[in-house]
């Protein structure tokens, strides 16, 4: 069971290291988050659906970005 202090990492408990826990908790917030679609401008519409992929909610507009990441540097005009 997660705690408030370990955050998603706490799953795992005492194993793996700190280190590479920490890394999991940034990962894991970064692919749930939702972000700000580049193509209509609604805020936090874009949501990862797959590995790499983006779906926008309002416009439906599917992007491929970083794996774990939204990178908005992608889909400069």
């Amino acid at each position: 069971m997660a705690t408030k202090k370990a955050k998603a990492a706490g799953k795992f408990g005492a194993r793996y290291g700190k280190k590479l826990r920490a890394i999991y908790n940034k990962v894991f917030e970064t692919s749930k988050k939702q972000h700000n679609c580049p193509v209509c401008a609604r805020e936090e519409s874009v949501k990862r659906t797959s590995f790499g992929i983006w779906e926008c909610k309002n416009c439906k507009t599917k992007f491929a970005s970083g794996a774990f990441e939204f990178r908005k540097a992608d889909f400069k005009k």
